[in-house]
C-alpha cells in the first residue's frame, strides 16, 4: 500500500477539490438574510446543514479520539435548535467546523497513526473508517448547501 498516496487522497476528499466543492466555497458570500431561510419545501436549510455537519464531524472526531465521548441522542443532538442563527452563532458555528476538520485533517497526516488500525475503544471501527466516515457526510451536506444557495438565488 502507498501510505503517502492514501493520506493525500483523503485530505483532497475532506477539504475539497476535484469532484468536491470545499466548505470555504459552499459558505462564501452568503447573505445573513438567507442563513435561515428555507429554499424549498421540506429541504435544510443552510444554516441546519451547516450546524448539523459541524456536531456530526465534531462527534466523529471525539469518538475517534476520546475513549470516553458519549456521542449526543439521534436525532435530537445533531440538528440545531436554533431556527435563525445571528451573526455570532453562525461565524462560530462556522471557525468551529472548519476548526475540527482541520483536526480531522490533522489525523490523516500524522505519520504515526495507522490508518487502517481499530481504534482501541472502538468497537472495532478502524480510523480509516471514521475518516472516510467524516469525508462522506460533509460531501453529502455541501452538496445540499449548494442545491440550498441556487434555490435561494446565491449560488455562483
Amino acid at each position: 500500500m502507498n501510505d503517502a498516496r492514501l493520506r493525500q487522497d483523503l485530505i483532497e476528499m475532506l477539504r475539497g477539490g476535484s469532484a468536491h466543492v470545499t466548505p470555504e466555497r459552499a459558505f462564501a458570500k452568503l447573505p445573513a438574510r438567507l442563513r435561515g431561510a428555507r429554499a424549498a419545501r421540506g429541504g435544510h436549510t443552510i444554516w441546519e446543514l451547516l450546524e448539523h455537519m459541524r456536531l456530526a464531524q465534531e462527534d466523529i472526531l471525539r469518538y475517534t479520539l476520546e475513549p470516553a465521548w458519549q456521542s449526543p441522542p439521534w436525532p435530537a443532538g445533531y440538528w440545531p435548535a436554533v431556527k435563525r442563527p445571528t451573526p455570532r452563532q453562525w461565524n462560530a458555528s462556522l471557525a468551529a467546523f472548519l476548526r475540527d476538520l482541520d483536526a480531522v485533517c490533522a489525523l490523516v497526516r500524522d505519520p504515526s497513526l495507522d490508518l487502517t488500525a481499530e481504534i482501541p475503544h472502538g468497537g472495532r471501527r478502524s480510523y480509516l473508517r471514521e475518516l472516510l466516515l467524516v469525508g462522506d457526510h460533509n460531501a453529502y451536506h455541501l452538496g445540499q448547501v449548494v442545491e440550498a444557495r441556487r434555490r435561494l438565488g446565491t449560488w455562483k
